[in-house]
């Protein structure tokens, strides 16, 4: 005998854990099953971009690391792009390998958190996480050698990179590369045959390839669901160009797959790493480091010196930068989660008259409604970890 019930709406978050920031879900269900939902946010609207038009150029920068915190280095990469179209410079070659291998270490860091978290809200508690979050520190920790800082970095300027990597980064990130391959070797025979990881992502929150396109979502999410489409293939920035990679998809853009490519990205992102590893070599060894540890790397690599073993990570600009006034431009890169770009108007003067940030979290969470309908509560948790959001580029 079927039992009458009595549609309920309840609210989930902004403080509840699994809501992955404070957002709000206003959900409806009929018994168990979702009916409707909605999200509602700004609880962490800190008006980022009110705020990048009353700083200079430089000082920007800092706004874009507390974005996707866990993404500095590609927010920072996004905003230079954008200054430097509208000043006309380029940044120095070395710059620019510099900024990928920062960039790229920094999306195998977010897709870790990703899926370490994911597989927290699927109910596996603590072990996943703190196997993603190993390899993260390892990164964590070739961030702080670069810059001094481990999350909000602001490594990258207009016109390049703050400074050049120092000698003793480069037989860190050799051990790095060494130990990769088997740490997420391990990390997928922990979860890629696991029946409960199955059974609660395959075929869960379907996200068909015409529904993503027209709604503008992208990155993994968009990937997922079979689409090919990565801005550093299509539109590359920087010297993506030069280098070779795959664009991982997956089939049925389930949770499962989602998640699958996350981690095939994390390889493919290792192996562009590699590749900028590979061109340029470490600089002048400083006084106070051993000199042995960069021969080691070279004879690791067994390579002759290479053009870009030395030279400018950064263009020489003005101290305070002053773009032509009417000048406007659109910066953007694939961040590790999706399009993220910036829209920058001058006035002339030494801040940003306008500036409009694209953000990938925001345009993805709106397919939420659509994942979620005729599901239940536990597979809600589940498919809000897998579209991998961010409240801090959300709200703004």
């Amino acid at each position: 005998m079927a039992i009458r019930t009595e549609p309920v709406t309840i609210n989930i978050g902004p403080q509840h854990p699994s809501t992955h920031g404070v957002l709000r879900l206003r959900v409806t269900f009929d018994g168990e099953v979702i009916v409707d939902v909605e999200p509602v946010f700004g609880y962490l609207h800190r008006g980022s971009e009110k705020l990048a038009e009353e700083r200079n150029y430089v000082q920007v920068l800092t706004l874009t690391d507390r974005l996707d915190y866990v993404a500095s280095m590609t927010n920072n990469q996004a905003y230079c792009i954008a200054v430097e179209k509208m000043l006309g410079v380029e940044a120095p070659l070395r710059g620019q390998y510099l900024r990928v291998l920062a960039a790229e270490l920094q999306r195998a860091a977010s897709h870790l958190v990703a899926t370490g978290f994911l597989l927290q809200d699927l109910g596996a508690l603590a072990t996943p996480l703190m196997y993603c979050f190993r390899f993260r520190e390892k990164i964590l920790d070739l961030f702080e050698m670069l810059c001094g800082a481990r999350i909000t970095v602001s490594y990258m300027r207009p016109g390049g990179v703050f400074s050049d990597a120092p000698p003793d980064f480069w037989p860190a990130l050799d051990d790095l590369m060494q130990e990769a391959p088997h740490l997420i070797q391990e990390l997928e025979q922990l979860l890629m045959k696991n029946e409960i990881v199955l059974v609660r992502t395959k075929n869960v929150g379907v996200l068909s390839a015409e529904s993503a396109i027209a709604s503008s979502v992208s990155g993994p999410v968009l990937r997922a669901s079979g689409v090919a489409w990565d801005w550093r293939k299509m539109d590359p920035y920087d010297i993506y160009d030069r280098l070779e990679f795959d664009v991982p998809v997956g089939e049925r853009g389930d949770n499962y797959d989602r998640f699958r490519v996350r981690i095939e990205e994390v390889k493919q992102s290792l192996r562009i790493v590699e590749q900028c590893r590979d061109e340029i070599h470490p600089g002048p060894v400083r006084a106070d480091v051993d000199a042995e540890a960069i021969d080691l790397v070279l004879e690791r690599r067994g390579e002759a010196e290479k053009p870009l073993a030395e030279g400018p990570v950064r263009a020489e600009l003005p101290f305070v930068l002053r773009p032509p006034a009417g000048a406007e431009a659109y910066g953007r890169v694939e961040a590790p989660k999706g399009e993220l770009a910036f829209y920058l108007v001058s006035d002339g003067s030494i801040a940003p008259y306008r500036c409009k940030i694209r953000s990938p979290s925001l345009i993805n969470l709106t397919v939420l409604r659509e994942l979620l309908v005729g599901w239940k509560l536990a597979d809600m948790i589940v498919t809000l970890g897998s579209i991998d959001i961010n409240m801090g580029e959300v709200d703004r």
